[in-house]
């Protein structure tokens, strides 16, 4: 495995260990409460989280079919155990390149993109449970360049207009303003 791609799959790790200690305070009494994303109940969101964990799995296997899979409803239970396993096949079986669409992504950048879904949708999950717990300040700042990479390359559609922060915000507000939460 190369360099870029190890350190890849420990930013995953450190996003999945964030977002499953909001994931632990969800209850069937909260899936219809509004997220930060003002388009989505917790449930739609736990939906997205889920097909995104297919997809990031899928692309272990060193490509992504971009076919949606059967809706199920996703349970935070699931949600873990696809977590855990998306990190088990990145460790076992990592490609080096994926193939999505027609294009050609190194895993590494795949695998940086998925810890940011999961670090950002987690930080959605604390906050629609009532969770403060904000994303710890050493993952958010090595998440922000991949942010703004991220961003950069598809911002629309994808995140919301940065919201400005102060500066003396912490890390973690400085990357979710970014991607538009506050």
């Amino acid at each position: 495995m190369s360099t870029a791609l190890t350190s890849a799959v420990e930013l995953l790790e450190r996003s999945l260990a964030y977002t499953r200690h909001g994931l632990a305070e969800v209850t069937p009494d909260r899936l219809r409460a509004p997220t930060p994303c003002s388009q989505w109940d917790l449930d739609a969101l736990l939906h997205h989280m889920d097909d995104a964990l297919d997809a990031f799995t899928e692309a272990a296997t060193g490509s992504v079919a971009l076919t949606p899979s059967p809706e199920s409803p996703p349970r935070p239970e699931s949600i873990r155990a696809k977590a855990c396993a998306l990190l088990g096949w990145w460790c076992q079986h990592p490609p080096e390149v994926v193939r999505v669409g027609g294009a050609s992504l190194p895993s590494s950048l795949l695998v940086e993109t998925a810890a940011l879904e999961i670090t950002v949708h987690g930080w959605d999950v604390h906050r629609t449970v009532g969770s403060r717990e904000e994303v710890p300040d050493s993952l958010a700042r090595d998440l922000l360049p991949v942010a703004h990479a991220v961003a950069d390359l598809d911002r629309h559609g994808r995140f919301a207009a940065p919201v400005p922060t102060s500066p003396h915000a912490t890390p973690s507000e400085v990357l979710v303003g970014f991607l538009g939460r506050s």
